[in-house]
This record gives structure tokens, sequence and C-alpha cells, in this order.
């Protein structure tokens, strides 16, 4: 107060228009102060609010009584929680829902079908599996999910992931998995007598038996399948939800690109008919594409020219879907016509025989009886059943989100998880493998008019109308067919690379991160390429915080307001002070990065600055000795000897460093602000901070920067630049005013 008051009888009111209301107590341990003005307005102190601590100990038995105890409407709540299905389906609109629910049903479950069985290729399992997947899926996400449209059933990534790893177990246990010679097989049971002679022995519900090919398949798949489920429960029990935050969309998109690429080249084999051997490990694409050009001359010609007609007519049927899909009630079934003509022709044409062209064989109608997943494969999938659960939710969640967010509703992305992990675990028990939600599905369903999950049970009956009747009229469907189908079905993902320009023109590093995850994925492998991805994009967040954008600020002519002297024009420099931005958390990592970006657009380094003044003075004082002692310096008077001696003042006298962008500060981060406090107040240059958060303002006082008891705070901190760009006029003021 009497500094303000003496600058008003020596300078004037104008250059005294700040000046304190409130005095600052002599004790600031439990009160922060921080300086604020808004232009020509009086100045006034912020105080900080006293938070009521409450001990952790207290908040977990808070928890723990909560969770303990058990009343009927609790009881009742928990049930209705775990079973959506209670809560919307007494509430349900028959005549307003009914017929959209209806209709999207029937067209998903037609669309189930023909997938379903062009899938079991991707896994490596009898198409009866794939039949059975979508059965009990669209079931169990009726009863437990909380999105009324997600789609949940047989999903391509997710079955190529299935299939790598059913190929790799069967070379392991000594079967051959490119024999494809039990395909027409009447045997579906677990006692198998298959063409492939191999067999393994295996503990299935406490008895021993004689497991073949198909049967061991089926037994690594559930117990694949098993495992994610309950990785997805546990995810939800511990609410791990939040490891889905780092499949940021470029991972997502370059991951299902990468894996399109793989699948793409995993059917081409059915295309043209020839007989290859099933890549294993690392690299896979490129060793798949090179025994294909070696075995071009065994191509198939009948599976060409199929192949070839119903890509044409797929294709077709797409672009005219897409044109007039305005117009369209709903879509076209084609996959369907398609499997149900290319049947037919086969059937009578008897293309298995004449031609030697490779079909799907016998699906047998009924369900094979459950039976429990085999405990001893467990062990040896553990590890793959990670990225298959990570994978499985990340999409399920997305999707459940994404929809609920253009439909005006609500998920529990908690009860999503459970609802996903389930959908593997119970299945397993009934010959299925890992399912998810599916964004083409999904689209369809939404378009056709969706209301609610009721439209998963009508599509999980189209589904049981093949199973129990119909499968075994897909007997002679040739398996080009199917490949035709799949290849068509990732035409969405393969199209994401006309897209990479305008994705790097609107963001380089998610570009360069969707390269990076796209080309591990389908060069290396699909689990390592996700596992790549998650990595480099949190390389890249690390890389931007370690050399974030930095820059000098000047005044925006007669405001209160400061911006980037680099990027914008007309702006004017604050007289002997420096502005300095830092658009990143200060920590260990960029602290080094901090300080050379300061000292470079400063202009000075005050440790190389203290020590070039000392070395000076130390010199300067060995000449005065010298002078004292009659030496003189040749050619030098004692003025000029000064002058050279003594470097030249710098021009500013003070820095105020913008924190707005400073998020948090650790430890080094810290040391490193007091360190340039220190240094430069030896230079008697003042550093202010500026726009700090409440979270930075008490790592300061936790670390001491403000002195003891904080009595140094409200000279060192300022709520706005503005405020300590006054602050700062005004001590210079007085440094002229008060000699």
């Amino acid at each position: 107060m009497i500094i303000n008051l003496v600058l008003f009888l020596l300078c004037g009111p104008k250059q005294s228009s700040e000046f304190i209301v409130k005095y600052l107590p002599d004790n600031l341990e439990q009160t922060e102060v921080i300086k604020m003005d808004i232009g020509p307005s009086p100045q006034f102190l912020m105080e900080r609010k006293v938070h009521t601590q409450i001990s952790r100990r207290q908040i977990i038995k808070t928890k723990l009584k909560k969770s303990c105890s058990f009343t009927t409407e609790r009881l009742k709540n928990m049930v209705m929680d775990f079973f959506p299905v209670l809560r919307w389906l007494p509430k349900y609109h028959c005549r307003e829902y009914i017929w959209g629910d209806v209709m999207s049903g029937v067209v998903i479950g037609i669309i189930l079908v023909p997938q379903a069985i062009a899938y079991s290729l991707l896994a490596g399992l009898k198409p009866i599996y794939s039949l059975y997947t979508s059965f009990f899926a669209n079931l169990i996400y009726f009863l437990l999910g909380t999105s009324r449209h997600v789609s949940v059933g047989i999903f391509s990534l997710l079955s190529l992931m299935v299939g790598q790893v059913v190929d790799r177990e069967l070379l392991l246990a000594g079967f051959d998995p490119n024999d494809d010679a039990e395909t027409i097989s009447n045997s579906y049971e677990w006692n198998s007598n298959s063409s492939n002679v191999t067999a393994f022995n295996l503990t299935l519900g406490g008895l021993s038996t004689e497991c073949g090919k198909e049967c061991y398949a089926i037994g690594v798949a559930t117990a694949l399948t098993f495992l994610a489920g309950v990785y997805q429960v546990l995810m939800g029990v511990f609410r791990l939800g939040f490891v889905s935050m780092y499949l940021s969309e470029s991972v997502l998109d370059g991951f299902a690109t990468g894996a399109s690429l793989t699948i793409l080249t995993a059917q081409v084999k059915y295309l043209i008919g020839i007989k290859i051997p099933r890549s294993q490990g690392h690299g896979i694409v490129l060793t798949t594409w090179i025994n294909i050009f070696q075995n071009i001359s065994q191509a198939n010609l009948c599976d060409v020219i199929t192949s070839a007609i119903c890509i044409a007519v797929l294709v077709a049927a797409k672009e005219l879907g897409e044109r007039y899909k305005h117009k369209l009630k709903i879509p076209l079934p084609t996959e369907l016509v398609v499997i149900v003509v290319a049947t037919m022709v086969s059937h009578y044409g008897n293309l298995n025989e004449v031609y030697a062209s490779s079909v799907s064989g016998a699906i047998p109608t009924g369900f094979i009886p459950p039976q429990l997943p085999n405990f001893n494969l467990m062990y040896r999938v553990a590890a793959d059943a990670v990225p298959l659960a990570i994978v499985g939710f990340a999409f399920t969640i997305s999707l459940s989100e994404m929809f609920a967010k253009k439909y005006a509703y609500t998920v529990r992305a908690n009860q999503e998880m459970f609802a996903i992990g389930f959908c593997n675990i119970i299945p397993s028990f009934f010959h299925c493998f890992a399912t998810s939600a599916a964004l083409a599905k999904t689209l369809v369903k939404s378009s056709t008019g969706c209301q609610t999950q009721v439209s998963s049970v009508v599509s999980a009956a189209v589904v049981l109308l093949v199973l129990l009747f119909l499968a075994p009229l897909f007997y002679s469907l040739q398996k080009c067919v199917l490949a035709c189908i799949i290849i068509v079905s990732l035409r969405g993902a393969l199209e994401k690379f006309r897209d990479v320009p305008q994705r790097y023109h609107l963001n380089k590093m998610d570009t360069l991160v969707w390269c990076v995850t796209a080309l591990s994925s389908a060069l290396i492998s699909t689990e390592m390429g996700l596992l790549v991805g998650v990595v480099f994009s949190m390389l890249c967040i690390i890389v931007r915080t370690q050399q974030p954008r930095t820059a000098l600020l000047g005044q925006i002519q007669s405001t209160a307001f400061y911006e980037d002297n680099w990027e914008y024009e007309g702006l004017s420099p604050v007289p002997r002070t420096k502005i300095f931005r830092f658009e990143a958390p200060l920590y260990y990592a960029n602290k080094d990065f901090f300080l050379k970006s300061l000292y470079r657009m400063t202009g000075l380094d005050p440790t190389l600055e203290a020590a070039r003044r000392k070395k000076n003075e130390k010199k300067e004082k060995e000449r005065w000795k010298e002078g004292d002692r009659g030496t003189t310096v040749k050619g030098l008077d004692q003025a000029d000897t000064t002058l050279h001696l003594v470097p030249k003042e710098v021009d500013f006298q003070t820095i105020i460093i913008d924190c707005s962008s400073i998020t948090f500060l650790d430890t080094a981060g810290i040391t490193t602000l007091k360190e340039i406090l220190k240094d430069y107040n030896k230079l008697k240059i003042t550093v202010l901070l500026a726009c700090c958060n409440p979270s930075v303002i008490d790592s300061l006082k936790r670390g001491g920067y403000f002195g003891k008891n904080y009595k140094m705070m409200h000279q060192l901190l300022f709520y706005s630049i503005h405020s300590a760009v006054q602050f700062a006029k005004d001590n210079m003021l007085l440094a002229i005013c008060l000699p």
C-alpha cells in the first residue's frame, strides 16, 4: 500500500492505476493470493477455498459398507442393472416399434447366414460353428446389452485372429492345417474318424477321448473364446474400460485396414482354387503371396470364372445400393441371392465332381450337445486371448457410444463389457468362437428401422431356422463364392487408403500412426500390429510433449491480450519484458527443451552469462592489482579497460512465463522453475508466472517456489499475463522514480 501511495505522489495517478484493495495477511499458510486485474480496473485478490480432506480409509470403508449392504431394493436394482432387458422390455411400445424391429431383424438374419458360412473360412472351422455363434450371441446381447442398435455376432477381424491361433495350435499338435480332405464329411461329432489320421488325446468333461483335427480345432477356438470372455468380464469388474482409450481412432482404423489386407490375402487361394500351405508366424502376407505366385499355374478355371462373376455382381449391387439407398427401404439381400444361385448351379452342374471345385460340404442340422471348454488348452492360448478381448470390447464400446449419441440415449460402458464378455463365455460351452459388435451390420440394422434389441431375437430366429432345417441345402456351395463375399465385405476398410491424403492434410501425426499400424498389422501379424500401433501412438504423444511449440508473445494493441509474435502481425513488444509461452506440461522428459527454448528466445543463458561476468570480474581485479603495482595496460587507459571487461547490459529486466498450457508439473519441472528464478535473479532479472491452474500452483507451493509461508507468492504469481506486465511496469517505474 505504501509503495502504491508513493507511486501516486511521485509519478502521478496514471502510473498507479493498480492498487490493492485488501491487505495481505501476515501468515499466508492457509490463504493463497493471486494478483489479478482487468485493464484499468482496480486490482483485487483471489483466495482459494479450503477443501475438507477425507481420508482414503474412510472412503474405502464407506464404499465397502455401501457395497455389502443388501436390501430387497438394492438386490432388485442389481439384477435389473445386470439384465437391462428387464427395464426396457416392460415399457416396449409394440405398435410403434414392432414393425421396425421385425424388418431389421429379418434383414440382419438374412445377412448373417451367408456371412457366418463365409467367415468360417477365416476361423478355420466348419460353417456350423459360425451359425451357432451368430445364434447365441444375438440372444445373450438381447438380455445384457444396453445399446439399442448394435449388432453383435461374428466379426471378420476376430474370426481372422481366432483362425491364426487355431492354425498354429493344429500345427503344433501334429495336424496338417492344409488338409481339406475331410471337407465333405458327414461327421461332426467330437469323436470323429477323419481322413486326417493324426489324433490327439483330450480330457473332455472328465473323460479321455481321441480327438481328430476338427474336434481339436473347435476345442482351441472355444478355449480361446472362453478366456477372452473372462478377460472382458474381469475388465468390467475392475473398471478397466479406460484401456480402450489407448486404442485411438487412427489405431483402430489402421488395425482394421491392415487386418483386411491379411484377410484378403488369405482368401485369394479360394478365389482361384489352388492349394497352398497356410503360412504361420510373422510376415504371413508376404509368404502367402509368394506361394500364390509359385502355384498360380494350378488355378482352377471353374473357380476363377465363378469368382469373377460373383465379385462383379456383388460390387455392382453394392454400388447400386449406395446410389439409391434413399429410395430403397431395405438393403438388397445380394449375398443371399448369390449364395442361393451359386449353390443351385454348383449342385446341378456337379462342379465338385466334374471340375474339382472345392465346396462347403455337409452342414448338419440341430445342435451339438454342450461341452465344457478344454481347460488343458487354455494355458496355451492365454496370451492370445488378451488382444482378442481388447479388440472385441473396443469395437463394441465405440460402436455402442457412437449410435447412442446419434439417437440420443445413453449406454453403460461397463455393462457393455459384461455383455460382450458373456457373449463369449456362455457360447463357448456350445462350440462357438469369439464375437463382438460389427459396424457393417449395425449400420444396416439402424437404417432398416431398428428400435430395440428385439430385432436381435428376430435375427436369432432366422439363424435358428437355417440351423434346424435349411443348413444341408448349402452342401454344394463353392468356397470361392464365400471368399468373394468376404472380400467384397472388406471394401469399406480397404477404401480407407483413398482417405490417406485427406487424413494427412487433417493431422500428419495421426496419419503416421494409421500407416504404421496398418503396415505392421499386414506385414508382421495382426496381434503384433495392434501392439505396435498402441505403442507408437503413445510414443507420438510423448514426442509431442517433449518438443512442444514455444513462443514469445506480444501485446495486441490497446488491449489486455497477448499473442504469438511469429503467428500474428501488428503486435506491440512490451518494453524491457519477454513473455514466454510453453505449450505442454513441464516434466522430466522436456525440461531441457524448456530451458533451451527459453534461453534461445530470450537471447540469454543466465548460467553462461553469470559465469562470463564472474570471469570478467576476476580478470578486472587482476588488472586493477597490476595497476596498483604501477603496471599499465598497453594502449588502454583505466576507463577503456573497464568498458572492455564488463559485459553489455541485457535489453530486458523481466521474464513472464505464460503457464496457461502447462497442465502439470513433476519434481523435475518444479526444480527447473526454481533454478530459472534463482539464475535470473542473480542477473537482476525478475521472473513472473502467469495463468497457472490450481494444480500447478499447488505443486509450486509444495516445492517451496514461493518461499517460506508463501510470502513471495503475491510478487511471483499472477492471474493473467496483463497483471504480470502491469506489475513489471510498476517495478521499472519505481526504479526510475526512486533511484
